[in-house]
């Protein structure tokens, strides 16, 4: 018998656990259409609730970070960056700087090609 009656009494919870979170959908629901009715109201647009809590991460910030660095340092402007990239090359590369008049790569020593003599 007093198996039976713990059975009873967890199912129970159960239904108040369920009944809670049904509850809690409820009134988030519930919160979300006087958002979107008052959006419409006043005729501006809805943003997610995500973007009212995550308005201080903007992920463009580090981007703009480096390259206003780079910038700084004189490194490749974003047309010689966009037109490399067109050509399929690095801007680095050794085709993009043909006629710098330096040479950057110093420990490679020259072999011959296996196969030819």
């Amino acid at each position: 018998m007093f198996s039976f009656l713990i059975r009873v009494i967890l199912l129970f919870m159960g239904l108040l656990f369920a009944a809670g979170l049904a509850m809690a959908a409820l009134v988030m629901v519930a919160l979300w259409m006087v958002r979107a009715g008052w959006a419409r109201l006043t005729g501006k647009p809805l943003t997610p609730w995500t973007a009212m809590f995550v308005n201080q991460f903007d992920p463009r910030a580090g981007f703009e970070r480096f390259r206003a660095a780079a910038a700084r340092q004189g490194g490749p402007s974003a047309a010689d960056v966009t037109s490399a990239r067109a050509r399929g090359e690095s801007v680095r590369s050794p085709v993009a700087n043909i006629g710098s008049g330096r040479d950057d790569v110093t420990d490679v020593r020259a072999r011959p090609i296996a196969g030819q003599d």
